[in-house]
């Protein structure tokens, strides 16, 4: 019978430190990801990601260019017609 208190005994040992390691998990964090603190109106500063007739930083222009995209870019009626 101690031998199977002993395998017991190791069972629950090895159960406690499988369940103990996923308390030793790091912080997740974004590393080199943007910053979400500026407005979305300022752009990335790459240009191959900005439209040729909008400006970064003007918001009017930000404004007018989401309407736009809006309407246009991704509103399916009226790209099936």
């Amino acid at each position: 019978m101690s031998s199977f208190k002993r395998l017991t005994g190791l069972a629950i040992a090895l159960t406690v430190a499988v369940g103990l390691t996923a308390c030793g998990d790091k912080a997740q964090e974004l590393a080199g990801q943007p910053k979400l603190d500026a407005a979305p109106y300022t752009g990335t500063g790459v240009k191959v990601f900005t439209e040729s007739d909008w400006k970064a930083g003007d918001k009017n222009s930000w404004a007018q260019q989401l309407k736009t995209r809006a309407q246009y870019g991704q509103n399916d009626h009226s790209r099936s017609n």
